[in-house]
């Protein structure tokens, strides 16, 4: 006879994230009645490492961004083959899906498929339990109310005529609480729009990182500051900076073209740049400060300032596992960005977070600019092998993770405690 969490009827369909694009949704229903829903999100910029959404590519549909190919994969490949199978047993739920697609890089089912999936296996288990995502994925915990890093300024692939550097980051790792630090967030963007609106740049559209067209990369991190400052944080004490330099997207024929600056550095001379941005400001944690494949230079990179701030692979691991291992054997970076839509699984997600904790090193949980109506990052980063979360300000579509995050802070009650500056300092344990 069946249990109570045995899957009975998997299904999916088209929606749309927060930029308006088509993702997939699924849901699984379960013996007992309960049921769990995920929804996967996407990015504009995209690590070459990281696993594929499939996309039906018509182009008289959504300009060929259509799931609906994935999402028939879900409804007739996926849900046969995990029918009858435990949602208790993540792992092996995931595993059956792998074994399906056959693919190193689930190109067969798309990642996009496979997540939507996984997260709501997930969902339906801690549904069937009666308990939080959070506490049926990390039992007893203990668990951490992450740091919010904030997305407050971008420039890269996020914004036009902007700063080379894709995100400046605001981190209230030294306030007391979440509370403190999710306010902290809502002020410094307030205070900012006010300073770029005062310098006379025209910010039309409240919400979001702002994208302003400033003169230098340095200028982009000044604002940041100054925001801090005069929203009446002590900088450097209650609120740090931060860098996704996305160099990846800078990187041309071995060398780092920082356009706006009119400079062009070999792997060395972007160390040294690095180096110099830690000693002149509060940084606590520079993302991709080396591309993708440039190996030595993340090596050279961990040896000059790995010590001193935090240096997280993104497009560098793409939240694969191996890939993280390989960082930790061979001395390149000190945490890893997580982002589950760049591995595909619930489970392979967790593998990456367990090896960059087991090592010491720092992982930030992420979202991505394309985010659809689920929360299940919210709850990943509570877990004890985290202690960061990157989104964007507190409005628009991260609010739901933000809000999420509230519900969990009463969930815990006494027991919510704050992450704080910890969870940037574990690789020097």
């Amino acid at each position: 006879m069946p249990g109570k969490d045995t899957i009975e009827r998997v299904w999916a369909r088209e929606v749309l994230d927060f930029r308006g694009s088509p993702t997939v949704e699924a849901e699984i229903y379960l013996a007992d009645g309960s049921y769990g829903r995920g929804a996967v999100p996407a990015g504009i910029s995209a690590g070459v490492h990281e696993v594929g959404a499939l996309l039906d590519k018509d182009p008289e549909r959504y300009r060929g961004k259509g799931v609906l190919k994935a999402v028939e994969n879900v409804r007739k490949v996926i849900g046969p083959a995990i029918a009858g199978m435990k949602t208790t047993d993540q792992e092996a739920v995931d595993r059956r899906m792998l074994e399906v697609d056959g693919t190193p890089n689930k190109s067969k089912l798309g990642g996009n498929a496979t997540l939507a999936v996984s997260f709501a296996v997930a969902q339906a288990a801690a549904a069937s339990k009666k308990v939080p995502l959070f506490r049926h994925l990390g039992g007893d915990g203990p668990f951490r109310l992450p740091v919010p890093v904030y997305d407050m300024l971008c420039g890269g692939a996020h914004a036009e005529d902007a700063v080379d550097f894709q995100e400046y980051l605001v981190i209230p790792a030294g306030l007391p609480t979440y509370e403190a630090a999710l306010r902290c967030g809502y002020d410094v963007y307030l205070k900012m729009w006010e300073i770029l609106r005062e310098m006379g740049h025209k910010l039309t559209a409240w919400g979001g990182p702002l994208g302003p067209s400033l003169k230098s990369n340095d200028e982009a991190m000044e604002v940041i500051m100054a925001s801090i400052e005069k929203a009446g944080y002590r900088l450097g004490e209650e609120v740090f900076v931060g860098m996704d330099a996305a160099t990846s997207e800078l990187y041309e024929k071995g060398k780092y073209v920082l356009k706006r600056d009119r400079r062009t550095l070999d792997a060395s001379e972007m160390a040294d740049l690095w180096a110099d941005w830690v000693a002149r400001y509060p940084m606590v944690s520079i993302e991709d400060g080396m591309s993708e494949d440039d190996w030595d230079g993340w090596q050279l990179l961990t040896k000059r300032i790995g010590s001193k701030v935090q240096l997280v692979g993104d497009d560098f691991f793409t939240t694969n596992p191996e890939r993280v291992r390989k960082g930790i054997q061979t001395g390149a970076a000190n945490a890893v960005l997580v982002k589950p839509n760049q591995i595909g699984t619930v489970t392979e997600t967790l593998e990456t977070m367990r090896a960059a904790s087991e090592a010491g090193w720092g992982a930030m949980l992420s979202s991505r600019s394309g985010e659809p109506e689920d929360s299940t990052i919210a709850d990943l980063s509570v877990l004890p092998a985290s202690g960061q979360l990157k989104m964007g300000p507190p409005n628009r579509q991260c609010v739901i993770k933000y809000n999420r995050l509230t519900r969990i802070v009463e969930e815990l009650g006494d027991k919510a405690e704050y992450a704080g500056i910890r969870a940037f300092k574990t690789w020097s344990r």
